[in-house]
This record gives C-alpha cells, structure tokens and sequence, in this order.
C-alpha cells in the first residue's frame, strides 16, 4: 500500500496539475498547492485533502515556509513562450535553482520534476537548452529526484490539438510550418499517473523518463487528423523553412503568441521516444485516436453552431 504523503505541487493550476492533483487526493495524499491568484484554482480548492494557498511558487521565502513539513515537491512549473519577465532562464533555469535551494534549506528530499523531451543545454531552442540546464541543476541536487521528459501533451484543455481546432474553425485554409515535424503525443492521464506513481515508487529515483504515446505523427497528419474529428477538414498550405521562419515572426506579433520563431526552432528535433513507455508505471499509454474523438468533436459542434447564436443575439 502506497505511503500517504504531504505534497507541494508547484504550478498546481496548470494542464498537468488539474489532472494530477485529484488523483492524488483520491488516494489520500494531504496536497498544497500555491497559486498566484488562488480564485482561478477554484476546481482544485473543494477537492478534498488539497489546500491552495495564495502566493508566488517562485518567490525562495514562499517556496521555503510551504514545503516545511512536507514530505515531497513536484515541479510542474514550465512556460512554451517568453513573455516580459518570464523568460525561459528565469522560469526553468532560475526556478529549478530556487526550488533545489529551497528544498534543501526545509529539509525536503523528494523531487519530481517536469522537463520536457529533447531537453538539451546544446539544443537548438531557447527552451530546450532551459530545460536542459533545469535538469542538470535538478540531477545535480543530491535530493532524491525523478525527472519526466514528455512529448506533447494532449488532452480535453491542451493547447495543442485545441489551438488547430480554433484555427481551423476560423480559417478556409491553414499555412502550416515545419509540416514534417514528428511527434508522438502522450495523453495527460498517463502523465498524471506517471507523476503519482513516482512519489509512490523508490525504484524511480534518480531516473529519467521519456513519456510518449503509442504512435508517431507528422504535425500535417495530426492537423488534418484534428480536421477530421471536428468536422472542419481544411486545406493544408505546407510551408517550406523560409516562409515557416517568416510565418512564425508574424505570429510573435499576434495575441496569445500561437508560434514562435523559438517553438520552430524546437521542432528541428523529432518529439518521438526510442523506446517503449516505461514499464516501471505499469500502463500501457492511451492512444490519440482512443480518447480525442470526445472533446474535439465537441469543439467542432460548438464552432458550427457560434454564429447560429451571434445571429440570435439581439
């Protein structure tokens, strides 16, 4: 029988933590969760055993009191584009060093953290060589860690397979860059299960693991897939190297920042494992094709029947 344990999660209200921190009530374990504005954690707060307490999970005083008399940390804090302060230094570098520190000054010796997959200080993007240089600061702690690298993360409210479904409910056709670029989409549950699994389980500290789905796409099959599931099959306008970098320039400028010239940069490398799903989890991992149908023909509804409701409006 697992250990019940006192857990401070670190970016607790993002995609992963609302997945992670039920599942980890659901089995007893006492969850502290800091939130900079604690109103938009509302989902998490009336689960039971969890407390969301209002701060900055990145402040070393906040960090430092929260995790006295816990028994492990799990770091889910990680941001896909900069923006003003939040710099990728800042985020994953800075943010792994100020939890590490954190951790030894409160006497925590448990550590799960989220990197991501082709995580490299040598990397060709910003936020692969943070989040590279995060691990190796995390690997480098003497605590007792245990680091996940997933692939992209899918799910009822990611901002992945979600952001091409908007786009292609709003466009009659879709100039997409970096066509060819692979993934190998892993499901936010598995993840979740991951994370939970691993606090239960000395065997996973001090490993590494690369978390993916069972099945390797092309960013154009996954767009076209996206179409399919939500009714709204466009036509693909593929894009070479150099418009795809121009592409991405322009959308720097557009709100909600949907790609980047550094998110382009990330995808010279192949999103994909070399290996099976880890065995020590004990699942096999979901398959897009098994769990997306539901949301992304709910989305493709709700699209169709906007403007049926704007004409309505008085």
């Amino acid at each position: 029988m697992a250990r019940l344990q006192h857990v401070l999660v670190l970016g607790g209200t993002g995609f992963v933590g609302r997945h992670l921190i039920p599942r980890l009530s659901g089995t007893g374990h006492r969850v502290t969760v800091i939130a900079r504005r604690r109103h938009e954690a509302r989902h998490l707060i009336l689960l039971p055993t969890v407390q969301v307490v209002e701060g900055d999970p990145l402040d070393p005083r906040e960090l430092e009191a929260r995790m006295r008399g816990t028994t492990a940390v799990v770091n889910l804090i990680g941001i896909l584009n900069e923006r003003a302060r939040e710099t990728f230094a800042a985020v994953h570098v800075d943010g792994a060093r100020k939890v590490v520190d954190a951790c030894a000054r409160a006497g925590v010796e448990r550590l799960v953290h989220m990197s991501a997959i082709n995580a490299d200080p040598a990397g060709p993007s910003a936020y692969l060589r943070s989040k590279g240089e995060a691990e190796a600061i995390v690997a480098a702690s003497g605590l007792e860690w245990t680091i996940f690298r997933p692939s992209v993360i899918f799910g009822p409210e990611d901002a992945f397979l979600n952001l091409f479904a908007k786009l292609l409910a709003l466009f009659p056709a879709l100039a997409l860059a970096s066509p060819d670029a692979k993934f190998q989409p892993v499901f936010v549950s598995d993840v979740a299960h991951c994370f939970a699994r691993a606090l239960d389980d000395d065997a996973t500290i001090g490993n590494r693991y690369n978390l993916c789905g069972p099945n390797v796409y092309t960013l154009e099959q996954l767009v076209r897939y996206v179409g399919v599931q939500t009714g709204n099959g466009r036509r693909i306008l593929r894009l070479g190297p150099a418009l795809s970098k121009l592409q991405a320039r322009l959308l720097e400028l557009v709100p909600g920042t949907p790609m980047t010239r550094d998110n382009l940069a990330s995808m010279q490398r192949d999103a994909v494992c070399d290996g099976p799903f880890p065995p020590v989890f004990g699942i096999a991992p979901a398959a897009l094709e098994t769990t997306a149908p539901a949301w992304l023909a709910a989305q493709g509804a709700r699209s169709r029947y906007d403007p049926l409701r704007a004409q309505r409006r008085p």
